[in-house]
């Protein structure tokens, strides 16, 4: 279970951002200070236990869950690529289903290499089998190499398998491979922004020069100027951990946000923005109640109430928004979001930590003390997902 945690943390919003490890020390202090608070958080509200939070996927999508059942029944890639196909241009969906699958090729990967590496007693590598992921999609890659579902599968793999040990001297290589099937993929399917979107991941990783950069976001742009996940794949490449500052970050969200039409999820990006550059060390408890973090929180709330309602991107920007109100206090608020996004946890920034499910659960713990203490009660909670 813990290896499928690191997976699938792994490929959230498209890989290669890595937290500084006080960030996630404080989380852990954090939260278990509401598991202290809240101990027993299922009592009549109806929250998903934590045994069975779902650390795959930010929230629900039962025909992914379907494949990803038979596929793990039968090793046959052709559910995978029948989901992908009738997902068709709807990219924000194929670009999540994507991901998700490649995170399923890894995990089912890891698992033999580890049963190779017991019966032979060897230490673990990469391998032919390593480069071209699980049983099925080796078999999905071999039988129908024209599918382009098939070759963004297997790029966005590769970019997870790189994930695996950023210092491996391995490392450039697997991202180089990973560019090259970007780029098959991108053939197979002209329209399609998802080949360039794993590639704003590669690019991060390899290094490459703002300028190239800029035109490889062009391309996303062209063919998804809306798309949010494409934005929060491309954010950190500004950031000031990777290739810009906080400025150039702040500066590509509030762009974004500002020329985006309505009914987009854009508004929402500088919460991310933010979210990308506290400080190592707060000793300021007013921070999440700081004009800068009040306009970014009010800016996704404004996305989400624009947005509809099943967009494949919301549960995202709600898991964000109920780590923001949390700390800022804002208790039934936090508890709102919680309601609609509650059971399903792979998003940032539980994905970031050593146990999304326990991270989450111990934040929506302190939503529950908050909301107890201003004198809300289960009884006056509408249920989960209603």
């Amino acid at each position: 279970m813990d290896a499928l945690l690191v997976l699938f943390a792994a490929l959230a919003l498209g890989g290669l951002v890595f937290l500084p490890w006080m960030r996630r020390r404080r989380a852990v202090q954090h939260t278990r200070q509401g598991l202290v608070v809240a101990a027993d958080p299922m009592a009549g509200y109806g929250f998903v236990p934590l045994e069975e939070l779902d650390v795959r996927l930010p929230g629900p999508d039962q025909e992914l869950a379907d494949a990803l059942a038979e596929m793990r029944r039968t090793h046959d890639w052709r559910p995978a690529a029948e989901l992908l196909k009738s997902t068709g241009d709807d990219w924000e969906r194929r670009w999540q289903r994507v991901q998700t699958l490649a995170g399923a090729a890894a995990f089912e990967l890891a698992a033999e290499e580890a049963s190779e590496q017991q019966r032979r007693g060897t230490a673990p590598g990469y391998g032919d089998g390593g480069r071209t992921g699980g049983i099925w999609l080796r078999t999905w890659r071999s039988e129908a190499p024209k599918d382009p579902g098939g070759a963004q599968t297997h790029a966005q793999f590769l970019v997870v398998q790189a994930l695996r040990d950023p210092g491996s001297q391995d490392f450039r290589m697997i991202l180089e491979e990973a560019r090259t099937v970007c780029r098959e993929a991108a053939l197979l399917a002209p329209g399609s922004p998802v080949p360039y979107i794993t590639e704003l991941a590669i690019a991060r990783g390899l290094h490459d020069r703002p300028a190239d950069y800029e035109e490889l976001w062009t391309k996303v742009a062209q063919r998804a100027p809306q798309h949010m996940g494409a934005h929060l794949a491309a954010l950190p490449y500004w950031s000031q951990k990777w290739h810009g500052s906080r400025e150039q970050a702040e500066a590509f969200a509030e762009r974004a946000a500002a020329a985006a039409p309505k009914g987009t999820l854009l508004p929402a990006l500088p919460l991310f923005a933010v979210y990308e550059h506290l400080p190592e060390a707060n000793m300021v408890r007013s921070l999440y109640q700081s004009a800068v973090v009040e306009r970014a929180i009010e800016g996704a709330h404004f996305a989400l109430r624009e947005a509809p309602a099943d967009h494949p991107m919301a549960p995202h920007v709600r898991h964000l928004l109920v780590w923001f109100l949390v700390r800022a206090e804002r208790y039934a608020e936090a508890m709102e979001q919680l309601r609609l996004v509650d059971g399903h946890v792979g998003a940032v920034p539980w994905s970031y930590g050593r146990s999304p499910a326990a991270e989450y659960a111990a934040y929506r713990a302190l939503a529950i003390a908050g909301w107890e203490q201003l004198g809300g009660t289960s009884a006056g909670f509408p249920p989960p997902g209603s």
